[in-house]
C-alpha cells in the first residue's frame, strides 16, 4: 500500500528509452511514499496512449527517444490531455533541451543525477501550481528571460489594475519562491496566496509562473541580474 504525501498519492507514468533506466526508476519510485508508478513507456507514442488509457496525474518524461521524442510527446499530452502535468526527467541540462520542453509545456525539468526526494518533490510541486524546476535550471530560466527581455522604465503603478500584495506575490514568483514559501514570506496562508495568484493571472491573462516570470521582466518590476 503506498503512503500518501500531503493527502495525495501521484498517479506517475514513466517513460525512457532504455529499459535498465526506465526500470530502475520504477524500482526507486516504488519505495517512496506519495508516488504510485501506473504505467512505464518506452517512447514518447506510448507515453501518450498511456496518458489516454491512464489518465495518470504526471509523467516523467525523457527527452531522447525514437520515433517520438520528449518534446514531441509533452506537447500532444499537454493539448490532447491538459489534465496530465509533464516533469521531463532527462540526462541533458543544455539550453537546447530545456528551452524547447518548457514551451512544449513542461512544467519540470530535472537532470537524471537528481534523488528520489527530488522527484517526488517535483512531481508534489507540479500537482500544486508550482513549477518542478532544480534550482539550477531556475537560475538559467531566469538568465535567459532577464537577457531576452529589456526592462523598460519602472511603472509609476502596478500594471493592468494589480493590487499591492498581488505585485507583491508576482515578485516573490519571479525570485522562484513557492506558493508555501510566498505564504510564509507574507505570513498568510496557502489558500490566500493561490487565491492572489488567481486573481492576478484573470488580470493580466497569464496562464503559469513562468509567463508570469517574464511579464515581471517586461513590466519592469524585476531587475536583471548584473555582472
Amino acid at each position: 500500500m503506498t503512503e500518501e504525501l500531503d493527502g495525495k498519492v501521484a498517479r506517475v507514468v514513466v517513460a525512457d528509452d532504455q529499459t535498465v533506466v526506465r526500470e530502475g526508476i520504477v524500482m526507486l519510485l516504488g519505495l517512496l511514499p506519495g508516488v504510485e508508478v501506473v504505467g512505464a513507456a518506452a517512447d514518447g507514442d506510448e507515453a501518450v496512449r498511456l496518458v489516454a488509457e491512464l489518465a495518470p496525474d504526471v509523467v516523467l518524461m525523457d527527452l531522447r527517444m525514437p520515433r517520438c521524442d520528449g518534446v514531441a510527446a509533452t506537447r500532444r499530452i499537454r493539448t490532447e490531455h491538459p489534465g496530465t502535468q509533464v516533469v521531463v526527467l532527462t540526462t541533458f541540462g543544455d539550453d537546447e533541451s530545456l528551452f524547447p520542453a518548457l514551451k512544449a509545456g513542461a512544467r519540470g525539468y530535472l537532470t537524471k543525477d537528481a534523488g528520489g526526494d527530488e522527484i517526488v518533490r517535483a512531481v508534489h510541486s507540479v500537482l500544486s501550481g508550482d513549477a518542478g524546476l532544480s534550482p539550477s535550471v531556475q537560475r538559467r530560466l531566469l538568465e535567459r528571460l532577464s537577457e531576452a527581455e529589456p526592462r523598460p522604465a519602472e511603472p509609476s503603478e502596478p500594471p493592468d489594475g494589480l493590487t499591492a500584495r498581488e505585485t507583491e506575490v508576482l515578485l516573490l514568483i519571479a525570485e522562484g519562491l513557492s506558493n508555501q514559501e510566498i505564504a510564509r514570506t507574507l505570513h498568510v496562508s496557502t489558500a490566500t496566496v493561490k487565491t492572489h495568484i488567481n486573481n492576478m493571472f484573470a488580470k493580466t491573462g497569464l496562464k503559469d509562473r513562468a509567463q508570469a516570470v517574464r511579464y515581471a521582466y517586461a513590466k519592469g518590476l524585476v531587475r536583471p541580474p548584473t555582472g
